[in-house]
């Protein structure tokens, strides 16, 4: 019997009970591709893993294009999921988005093709890394790992598979960023030396007693391959990225975005800078444990310096021989030259506008070409925050060599680039 694709089912399914019934066969115009819409049939299928704040705000942007068909949501959080179902329910007016805990049962889909992946920090790798072995593209929120060993395992993974894989820094994609970026590479602010991240003050808390865990909620998935630890509010959904067990503060917060942009400008996306020095105050007792302030200084062979801070707004400054350029995440612009400013061919907007980074990942799944945040490059970006937590942990200046991705002379600071995984999790 010759097999029909689930697709090519669905084509021919609404027809067909159409004429057992006797009835007329009339579809909205919709549904086949007419008024300038994308017929389903032809639409990028797609499920959201990790519908917190972010991935909400990621599948709200994704449901708006009128090529994808979200078909499935998951999340730990059954107050969570159910709301992100009935988001997409309502949006297409039917009640098929389908709801998991489990994202394995995502992954047997062989109804869809892409996935949102908005979860913790410390799940991305290994959900990125299953999911391409089932051959699905991702777009992926930054960081792409919780270490330097599952970046280079996720960038090698999407390679060998052929995946299309976008990382969330979706100021790749915001006009004030990238003119920034393009004038720190033409020359008009001279020769590039300098380039200040500014990243924002880290957060602290005070001890938290263990509370039950919520009904509803699967906390012992939600931890996965990080160590267990009694349940708190405060350890999950948001406040994670305090905690190093799943994060890394706002160095990988924050830093994976600007941090970025700085190895854009200085053109040294597939390497990263060869000394680290910094200082920090962590705090001193409670829950959360990474840097709440810092200042870290990072060299490329070029003498080129990245010094993150720890100061608000957060925006990025690149600084030649010549002249400067700025930009925060509301949009503004500043420049020395002034002159530098009439290029703008831009209004001003905040970061919030982010659709054409999610645009551009549809048009790749379409045309596999590389998107703007490949895997290779943002774990070359994520690489040097997490160096720079290493750093800051050790207390001293640490020496990378880019190319072997190992530090110089340094066995206990190799050590830091891998944890270890919580049974039956691993890379």
């Amino acid at each position: 019997m010759r097999k029909i694709s689930r697709r090519q089912f669905l084509k021919c399914s609404a027809g067909a009970a159409a004429a057992t019934l006797g009835m007329p066969f009339i579809v909205p115009s919709s549904a086949v591709g007419a008024a300038g819409k994308v017929a389903p049939s032809k639409r990028i299928t797609m499920a959201g893993i990790g519908i917190g704040g972010m991935g909400t705000h990621n599948l709200k942007n994704f449901l708006e294009q009128d090529d994808v068909q979200v078909l499935a949501v998951c999340d730990v959080d059954t107050e969570r999921r159910n709301k992100a179902k009935d988001l997409v329910n309502s949006k297409y007016t039917n009640n098929d988005c389908a709801a998991y805990n489990d994202f394995y049962e995502v992954l047997a889909r062989n109804d869809i093709d892409t996935l949102m992946i908005a979860t913790p920090d410390h799940w991305h790798a290994l959900i990125a890394i299953a999911a391409a072995k089932t051959g699905k593209d991702m777009y992926c929120e930054k960081p792409i790992s919780l270490t330097i060993a599952e970046g280079r395992a996720v960038a090698d993974t999407m390679k060998r598979y052929g995946i299309v894989y976008q990382s969330g820094t979706q100021r790749r994609s915001i006009q004030s960023f990238t003119f920034a970026v393009e004038i720190a590479r033409s020359g008009k602010i001279g020769k590039l030396h300098t380039i200040h991240t500014y990243l924002a003050p880290g957060v602290s808390c005070g001890v938290e007693k263990p509370q039950a865990v919520p009904v509803g909620f699967d906390y012992d998935r939600w931890l996965g391959p990080a160590p267990y630890d009694p349940y708190t509010p405060k350890r999950c959904h948001g406040s994670f990225r305090w905690i190093f067990d799943y994060s890394g503060g706002q160095l990988t917060d924050i830093g994976a975005h600007f941090n970025d942009l700085a190895q854009w400008a200085n053109d040294s996306e597939f390497t990263g800078p060869i000394e680290y020095e910094g200082w920090a105050k962590f705090p001193r007792d409670g829950l959360f444990d990474t840097p709440v302030n810092f200042g870290v200084t990072a060299t490329y062979t070029n003498g080129v310096k990245i010094i993150m801070h720890d100061t608000s707004p957060k925006a990025v400054k690149f600084v030649g021989d010549e002249g400067w350029i700025s930009v925060d995440d509301d949009g503004n612009v500043d420049a020395e030259p002034k002159s530098i400013l009439k290029l703008r061919r831009f209004q001003q907007h905040s970061y919030s506008y982010m659709q054409g980074h999610h645009r551009n990942f549809l048009e790749c799944v379409k045309t596999r070409a590389q998107p703007v945040a490949p895997p290779e490059v943002a774990h070359r970006s994520t690489t040097t925050c997490h160096i720079g937590n290493i750093c800051l942990r050790l207390g001293r200046k640490l020496r990378w060599d880019p190319e072997t991705e190992r530090f110089i002379n340094d066995p206990e600071a190799d050590r830091m680039m891998s944890r270890a995984m919580r049974v039956p999790w691993h890379l």
